[in-house]
């Protein structure tokens, strides 16, 4: 299996691209939406990767528009990297809580501030599943599963570190 020479932002803008053409603002709406219960990106990235992906090959870029924005839309060559990306083990998962990081070094300040965050990013991947469930969307279904499993084993965790 040939690796692909994308990562995995880069493929999360190809994916997205799918949808149709996007400007960088759009694409972070849409990222936002779509992915936000278990994934982020932040504008700097999604900036960052456009112009690489089209230097590539994988995404075309547009007209320019009003205030500079540029729409992007995916190629036959992006889409065959984006499917070779699928097809790859997606090696060590990183995982980055700052919540975490902050109570291995005996800060449970913001233990509160954690809390109200899982409780909402919670609610929000349970009304966001509701709307998969509604659409038929069984993956997008089992990906917000994921999300509020997470946000619960939080929850817990948080609790247990009082």
């Amino acid at each position: 299996m040939a690796e692909s020479d994308i990562n995995a932002t880069a493929a999360a803008v190809l994916g997205l691209l799918h949808d149709g053409a996007m400007t960088g603002g759009q694409l972070m709406a849409a990222a936002e939406r779509r992915l936000g219960a278990y994934w982020s990106m932040t504008r700097s990235q999604v900036y960052r990767e456009l112009p690489v992906l089209a230097e590539m090959g994988y995404v075309k870029a547009g007209k320019q528009g009003q205030r500079a924005s540029q729409p992007y839309s995916i190629t036959a060559k992006g889409k065959a990297a984006f499917s070779r990306w699928l097809t790859e083990e997606p090696g060590r998962e990183l995982v980055r809580n700052p919540y975490a990081l902050r109570t291995a070094f005996g800060g449970a300040k913001q233990r509160k501030e954690a809390e109200a965050y899982h409780n909402t990013a919670l609610a929000e991947a349970r009304e966001q599943a509701k709307e998969a469930k509604k659409d038929g969307d069984k993956m997008m279904e089992a990906s917000l599963e994921f999300a509020m499993n997470y946000h619960k084993a939080a929850l817990n965790w948080l609790k247990s570190a009082k």
